[in-house]
């Protein structure tokens, strides 16, 4: 697409410093519904700029999701790439004026890709997954606690805290998939992913929440995206062990679940690790690859709208 606008707009908790095509003066909003709105007042017609934001802990969330409805083009970066592009063009000093002009630069000479749609429930979703992986990871702190206590009033703490931690799990289990259930397209991608053995509710929910891109792209451009692409280490004459870099580390969490589970139920996926087990693979290459075959075969799934088969049985 053309764009008349390059955008960016820097996120902090409490405000949005906005930049257009890197003017100097930049204009400030408050980071809450009513400074959304005014954000968005003040934007050109929609389509005719790409708007480029930072993740910053998904405080930008509300803001993408709003400018999404309004018809605009959004593209959501990672901050790294845009501090390492900063740094690049030899901008060293950074403040919230000068990142939003930096940003709307990087937007206009990197292009970023778009972020899908939005459903209006996306948000949501997203942050019952969200709190359903710091339960789990608050769950895992108490139980090697437990395993440390000998208090016998500590033992009877840890354990009341356990309790109510496995029964919000459990709630949150139930909502986020009363609100898969609740969303055709949703239920019917659930569904879809469920085929494939090895592949469960959570991890499901977790792709559906935060990877709305599957099916979208092809299979180079989805491994990237997850941070699944080894990326070559050489220079010269040295040749440096290919590595998987970046990406959304949430998701690839969810695949390396589902990963070891694949090995043991899913033919296709644990003939394949065999077969690179054999080959003296070592193992953290193996459970890699298994999650970027399974990832990708997710993406082929969903972009032909097909049930998973095993490949022996074809």
């Amino acid at each position: 697409m053309s764009f008349q606008h390059f955008i960016g707009i820097d996120v902090s908790k409490a405000k949005l410093d906005l930049a257009f095509d890197e003017q100097a003066t930049t204009t400030v909003v408050p980071n809450d519904p009513k400074g959304i709105d005014e954000l968005v007042d003040l934007l050109p017609e929609a389509k005719s700029c790409l708007i480029v934001i930072e993740a910053t802990g998904n405080y930008e969330r509300p803001l993408a999701v709003r400018l999404v409805e309004a018809g605009h083009v959004v593209s959501v970066v990672n901050p790294r790439q845009v501090r390492d592009f900063a740094k690049a063009i030899g901008q060293l000093a950074k403040t919230d004026k000068i990142d939003a002009r930096i940003i709307a630069l990087f937007g206009k000479l990197t292009r970023p890709r778009a972020v899908a749609k939005t459903k209006q429930l996306q948000g949501e979703l997203d942050q019952l997954v969200t709190r359903r992986r710091q339960l789990i990871g608050t769950r895992t702190a108490e139980k090697n606690r437990q395993g440390q206590a000998v208090s016998g009033a500590v033992c009877k703490s840890i354990q009341r805290v356990l309790d109510a931690i496995n029964n919000d799990i459990k709630e949150i289990d139930r909502e986020i998939q009363k609100l898969v259930q609740s969303d055709d397209d949703w239920k019917h991608r659930a569904e879809l992913l469920g085929t494939m053995p090895g592949i469960g509710d959570v991890t499901s929910a977790t792709i559906i929440a935060e990877l709305p891109e599957l099916g979208d792209l092809n299979r180079r451009e989805i491994a990237s995206l997850v941070g699944l692409a080894p990326f070559n280490r050489d220079s010269g004459q040295m040749r440096g062990k290919r590595s998987i870099f970046g990406g959304r580390g949430s998701v690839r969490s969810a695949l390396y679940m589902a990963a070891l589970s694949a090995r043991r139920y899913n033919p296709a996926i644990a003939a394949f690790s065999k077969r690179l087990a054999e080959q003296g693979k070592p193992p953290k290459v193996v459970i890699t690859a298994c999650m970027r075959k399974i990832l990708i075969t997710l993406n082929t799934m969903v972009k032909t709208n097909t049930a998973w088969e095993n490949p022996q049985n074809a």
